[in-house]
């Protein structure tokens, strides 16, 4: 029975069915409940069972994206608690475009950067600036804030102007590396954060502490964003423009470069590889990712200040590559996914059940160590399983396999064919 079963699994039609049949259920669960964070969950959880099926990748990304744009919303909007799904769904898209971009440094390149959350705060200030009447405090000329219009390119602009912090930030810590990298890295997120920390003065740039207020929303076709459900298209968007950019570079020679700097520094250079050249491109493109969407970010939230780029965030991001596992796009999607969700709605949910159980009288907690408190804890600890049992990711990377007789064949073709070519050559000149 259990070889039959075993059989019946290992068929590609009998996963289709099983797949659909779980993909129907959980939506009809999720569009019927009122609020079901479990049938929530479990629809995400598709994604990942569609992703270990045994489909074409073309037909994988289809249906993958026929989930995200249509089902999730749809399935998500039969009850009042369709925003806050939306939310959440909305705020991982940005943690895993951010994920990907920490990813090609870290990951690929192999550079250990512990102040990434820095790029992401150039792309939210550089929106909510001139978003707002802040702008009007320096800018001599020009009516501000600017419409919702302009949101669309500050999208270009905030991922340039991360790209041109990236690559600043790249130049003086190409003479170090390994542990000394992290720090100098990390010192750096630091100083940007406390720059806009203090540049309320003399010259008012960001208004210092108090932050940035009012930001003014994008506006497509004469209709301003302002839910979350708006949110999520434009994040999914941007994050399926991320994913296909990033796959592009990784099996790129620009993607080899990086990882052949990632293993060996001396023997990259010595097969020619420009190490300084490299190591700025992976800063720049991965900064560039994070500050389009920190530009998302200050337009959601429409208030941002220095708190919402301290030093955890970056290592929350960190967290997200290393758990996902490094230099696989599928690991590091997975692992943000994982992470932002267990902080968002996981571990937050678990919190206001116990604090529900506790005020109804059923159980009785102390106060030092109520759910609130214990929060990160169990964060920590989650995350400290993960790394017991799968110390190299979720879904380690995996090397492009290439075979051994077909290059030597192809190599023999294209030897035979420059050789009849020179002959050829020879003939045409006598």
């Amino acid at each position: 029975m259990k070889e039959k079963l075993n059989l019946f699994l290992q068929h590609k039609w009998s996963q289709v069915i099983l797949f659909t049949l779980f993909v129907v259920i959980t939506s009809a669960a999720l569009y019927l409940s009122q609020k079901s964070v479990i049938a929530f969950l479990l629809l995400l959880a598709s994604l990942l069972v569609l992703y270990y099926m045994k489909l074409k990748n073309v037909t994988k990304w289809i249906v993958g994206g026929g989930i995200l744009f249509f089902l999730i919303p749809f399935a998500s909007s039969g009850g009042p608690a369709f925003q806050n799904y939306m939310e959440v769904a909305t705020m991982v898209g940005i943690y895993v475009s951010m994920a990907l971009g920490l990813n090609i440094v870290v990951g690929m390149a192999g550079l250990l950067d512990l102040g990434f959350v820095a790029f992401f705060a150039v792309g939210a200030y550089s929106y909510a600036i001139f978003a707002t009447p802040q702008a009007s405090n320096f800018m001599p000329f020009g009516e501000y804030p600017l419409g919702g219009e302009s949101f669309w390119i500050f999208l270009i602009i905030g991922g340039i102007l991360a790209a041109i912090a990236g690559v600043l930030i790249g130049v003086p810590v190409l003479r170090v590396k390994g542990d000394y990298l992290a720090i100098v890295t990390l010192g750096f997120g630091e100083i940007i954060r406390i720059v806009f920390n203090n540049a309320d003065r003399p010259i008012n740039l960001t208004n210092g502490a108090m932050g940035i207020s009012s930001v003014t929303p994008p506006r497509l076709f004469g209709m301003d964003l302002v839910f979350p459900n708006q949110y999520y298209f434009v994040t999914l968007i941007i994050l399926a423009f991320t994913i296909f950019a990033v796959i592009r570079f990784e099996h790129s020679k620009l993607g080899r470069s990086w990882k052949a700097v990632r293993e060996n520094e001396i023997a990259a250079q010595a097969m020619g590889i420009p190490l300084v050249k490299t190591k700025l491109m992976a800063f720049a493109l991965g900064a560039s990712f994070s500050g389009m969407m920190g530009v998302v970010f200050a337009a959601k939230q429409a208030f941002i200040d220095p708190t919402s780029f301290t030093l955890m965030e970056s290592f929350t991001i960190l967290v997200m590559v290393v758990l996902g596992g490094m230099g696989s796009v599928p690991g590091v999607i997975l692992g943000a996914a994982l992470v932002t969700i267990l902080n968002l709605q996981v571990l937050t949910e678990l919190t206001n059940w116990v604090n529900q159980l506790s005020l109804s009288g059923v159980i009785s907690i102390p106060d030092a160590l109520s759910p609130a408190k214990m929060q990160k804890l169990l964060f920590g600890l989650l995350l400290v399983l993960f790394a017991l049992y799968r110390p190299i990711g979720l879904i380690p990377a995996k090397n492009k396999k290439f075979d051994e007789q077909k290059l030597k064949k192809d190599g023999a073709l294209i030897l035979k064919e420059k050789e009849s070519a020179a002959v050829e050559k020879e003939k045409v000149q006598i």
